[in-house]
């Protein structure tokens, strides 16, 4: 993540610098799918809050479950019981998974969710090791962080992270996806003939859409590859939909397009549209060798979460946004598509869906997001040298605003 200097806030002496930031802007207002900063400046918020707010800002079936529940109960914690909005978001969720995909625990966020993942997998398999796969981002707490590798700085310093861990190669998404998959298919192959044998591995972790790594879409036969290996081995195999999932993709899960079912699923961002939450979903069965209380959560599951998420699940599903997803999509990546045709700095756009990435090199891609803030319109970066501008618009986008985005961009390309 890289910082523009455009506007030094104000009144942040107080917070840590830790923390890169994509814009030194104030933002003090959304409404529905714009932002607005404290100069008064409107934008076009095609990030999401890095795809959290899916449904855009202020929406009206979200924020009157957030009041409703407020008024109710603003929290108990999970251990204490059961809390109705809990236990519907539960039973949704549950109820958009395949069989038998069919228990959901809840977190606080899609960090929380891997570390459920990797200690699910560990204590129900009896074994030590994880495979992951470079370029890979599966958050900041030292379990996500040892599977992490999109960006060298989110390992820096904190070696040695938690061992037993090997990264194998992703595939390369300048190859043809065949060329891609068999390259990928065999590294793994090497590492359990040589590396780790698969008998020591609890579980295969992966996105579909590598997504910070610089939207990198995972060919199908490769995501069916890595299901029949761990069918083979007696191998968990984790699927991090955390940014790809609830209808980012054009599907309601991006695994679906490879016709997979895969033992966990781990989910986060867009699920509460901006509040805290996460989790994971799995077989009962496989929750039940987990073990009570081999696992908890103080704040995770929250009630006015959940109740937001409830709101979200079904606005999604009573709007067809999945199919809007995939429609409106297609409209942004023929248009990408489009202006890199007569563009060639403009090297490669992909992804899936509103999950779209545009490889412009490392020079280029932040003059041309810094360019887009400018103009009024907010995407982001990705990639390991930030040299992918990344488009995460709302599930309910319009085709209007998707026609005014591509413009915005296109008057960008030529100011820089």
């Amino acid at each position: 993540m890289t910082a523009t200097t455009t506007r030094s806030a104000t009144g942040t002496r107080a917070l840590s610098p830790v923390l890169g930031r994509y814009f030194e802007r104030t933002w003090v207002r959304g409404e529905g799918h714009h932002l607005w900063d404290d100069q008064g400046k409107r934008y076009l918020d095609f990030a999401c809050g890095i795809a959290t707010t899916g449904l855009g800002h202020g929406h009206p079936a979200v924020n009157a479950a957030i009041h409703a529940q407020v008024d109710r109960l603003v929290h108990v914690s999970s251990g204490l019981g059961y809390v109705e909005s809990v236990n519907l978001l539960a039973e949704r969720l549950a109820a958009t998974c395949p069989a038998p995909l069919d228990t959901v625990f809840l977190g606080n966020s899609g960090a929380e969710a891997i570390e459920a993942a990797m200690k699910l997998s560990r204590r129900v398999t009896g074994r030590p090791g994880y495979i992951a796969f470079r370029n890979a981002f599966h958050g900041r707490t030292f379990g996500a962080a040892s599977l992490t590798s999109s960006n060298l700085n989110y390992r820096t310093g904190y070696e040695p992270l938690l061992p037993g861990v090997v990264l194998a190669p992703f595939p390369d998404v300048h190859r043809g996806p065949a060329e891609a998959t068999d390259e990928a298919l065999g590294a793994l192959d090497s590492i359990f003939e040589g590396v780790m044998p698969p008998a020591e591995v609890a579980a295969i972790v992966v996105e579909p859409v590598q997504g910070e790594g610089g939207i990198n879409p995972a060919p199908a036969a490769f995501l069916r590859g890595l299901r029949e290996r761990c069918d083979r081995h007696g191998i968990l195999l984790v699927i991090d939909e955390i940014q790809t999932g609830l209808a980012r993709t054009g599907r309601m899960w991006a695994f679906e397009a490879a016709d997979i079912v895969p033992d966990v699923v781990c989910f986060g961002k867009a699920i509460a549209n901006g509040l805290p939450l996460g989790g994971i979903v799995s077989a009962r069965s496989l929750q039940e060798r987990w073990g009570v209380g081999a696992h908890g959560t103080t704040f995770g599951g929250n009630p006015v979460a959940c109740a937001a998420a409830v709101a979200v699940l079904e606005t999604i599903q009573g709007q067809g946004l999945v199919a809007n997803a995939a429609a409106q999509g297609a409209t942004l990546r023929q248009g990408l598509l489009a202006l890199a045709a007569r563009d060639p700095r403009l090297i490669q756009v992909r992804g899936e869906g509103l999950m779209i990435g545009v490889e412009a090199g490392a020079e280029l891609a932040p003059r041309l997001m810094d360019a887009c803030a400018d103009a009024g319109l907010v995407v982001l970066l990705a990639g390991g040298a930030h040299d992918v501008v990344r488009w995460l618009p709302p599930l309910d986008v319009t085709a209007d605003e998707i026609h005014e985005a591509l413009a915005i961009f296109a008057g960008a390309l030529t100011a820089v």
